[in-house]
């Protein structure tokens, strides 16, 4: 009994506490084999709370006609983008490719994505996580606060990888001011300007018949001793044809024209509708810069939304590394700010970094329960989908029994608050298999993190036990 539905993966997946997952570093260097993984109650646990996601699914494969939207939030394994980068490729190899989703300028907040959208940018930006961030900073969909720190800035976005080219863009940005402008093209032209030059009017000077040296020291208007010292003369005697060096000298001042190639960017005013400020383009575009509007004084980014004119799905990650839900909680704007989203379905993946600070089960799950009730409301229509978190060590060295009554807990609410579980912990093995998947290369050195390989197969599984959800539902239609 599977279900997979365009739910909140509120996964209680977690992240230790660390700044960034930095899977290269920490991964086990060890031949990875993960051929002969053998995956545990692989399924999705009330899965009839995805009738509604699973429906529009079915309407997408029967009539091309609408795209369905699933948001994936969760900590550092779902801001690094590898796990979830897995399910959006397999979604869209059934369902059709409707673009990118959600997507921020990790980088210029000075923190990891691994994502094919590249951000470069000037003018200098200051960010704050929502760990940290006070209730003054704006923070809202992304989970983190992100301002420019002076007016003349630019923020450049390229996709790398041509299937998310887009032609709808969505800025979101607090109180859904239109602080933004978009330019698709710098726009070059060429000035010319004539500038002075200093030449000598001659370097050198061939004597004539009757000239003397004192008089062609006064001609260039240097001194005799400059000249025959130039010249390496010891007297003032002198034959007529000789070339002497002149040192210094008179200078003439002649102008030359100089061309200059200067770039502006040429905006794109935004479209202001009430949940964000778009832009549709006739054509797929795979680069933009984004410049503050010239009335407006301060600025803050939320994030983009980037999506083609093909129905199909799109799978949006939201993640925040080292973030718990109260961390979300703590700030209106995210929940102000999902109906941009358009999500059908909320994947939730959050826990690991509540049982880092050994929180008990109803603080746990009253947090993780205030996060659902929270885009329920702004998000009544759409599917939520819990996910527990994968197995893990506490502290490197501790058996992690917060993560096992968690997980105990999420499965027990999920009839009464309606929303479908991925039991990822179980699916894995639990704790107990720790160790064997460590050695199979699926886990980093800490075992809390886990390797390339470890987010794929974790991705995999879960597309697996969606699917298989999701053709029960059509199969009882």
């Amino acid at each position: 009994m599977n279900k997979f539905l365009y739910i909140l993966l509120f996964s209680v997946i977690g992240f230790s506490q660390t700044d960034s997952l930095k899977v290269e570093e920490d991964s086990i260097s060890v031949a990875i084999d993960t051929a002969n993984f053998e995956a545990f109650g692989n399924v999705i646990i009330n899965e009839k709370a995805l009738a509604n996601v699973f429906e529009k699914l079915y309407l997408l494969e029967e009539n091309q006609d609408r795209k369905v939207r699933i948001v994936h939030i969760g900590d550092s394994h779902i801001q690094a983008d590898l796990y979830t980068a897995k399910i959006r490729r397999r979604m869209q190899q059934v369902f059709g490719n409707a673009g990118f989703g959600f997507t921020f300028p990790y980088s210029l907040a000075g923190t990891n994505n691994s994502s094919p959208i590249r951000f470069t940018g000037s003018g200098g930006f200051s960010a704050t996580r929502n760990l940290y961030a006070d209730a003054s900073k704006p923070v809202g969909l992304s989970g983190i606060s992100f301002e420019p720190k002076q007016k003349s800035f630019h923020i450049d976005m390229l996709v790398k990888d041509a299937q998310f080219d887009f032609t709808k863009l969505k800025v979101i940005s607090p109180k859904n001011e239109n602080i933004f402008n978009v330019a698709f093209a710098k726009k070059s032209y060429t000035t010319q300007e004539k500038v002075a030059v200093k030449t000598p009017a001659t370097s050198s000077h061939k004597v004539k018949p009757g000239e003397v040296l004192g008089g062609i020291a006064d001609k260039y208007n240097i001194s005799l001793k400059q000249l025959k010292s130039a010249n390496g003369l010891k007297s003032d005697n002198i034959r007529d044809g000789k070339i002497l060096k002149i040192p210094g000298g008179k200078s003439v001042t002649t102008y030359k024209t100089v061309s200059t190639v200067k770039y502006v960017y040429e905006p794109i005013a935004l479209e202001n509708t009430p949940i964000s400020n778009n832009y549709t383009s006739a054509k797929p575009i795979d680069k933009i810069t984004i410049i503050g509007d010239e009335n407006a004084s301060d600025f803050a980014l939320n994030g983009l939304i980037l999506e083609n004119e093909k129905p199909g799905v799109t799978y949006s990650a939201i993640g925040v590394n080292g973030a718990k839900s109260n961390d979300y909680n703590k700030f209106p704007l995210f929940f102000e700010q999902l109906p941009a989203l358009e999500a059908d379905l909320y994947v939730i993946s959050l826990g690991t970094n509540e049982s880092f600070d050994k929180q008990d089960i109803a603080t746990y799950f009253g947090n993780l329960k205030t996060m659902i009730d929270g885009i329920k409301q702004k998000c009544p229509e759409a599917s939520i989908l819990v996910t527990t978190s994968p197995p893990s060590v506490l502290h490197r060295k501790h058996k992690n029994i917060y993560i096992e009554k968690y997980a105990e807990k999420i499965i027990e609410m999920a009839p009464t608050e309606n929303y479908a579980v991925w039991d990822l912990l179980d699916v894995f093995g639990g704790n107990k298999n720790i160790n064997i998947n460590s050695r199979m290369g699926l886990m980093a050195r800490d075992k809390v993190h886990y390797s390339n390989a470890g987010y794929e197969k974790q991705g995999e599984l879960f597309f697996d036990a969606f699917i298989q959800s999701y053709e029960f539902y059509k199969s009882e239609k």
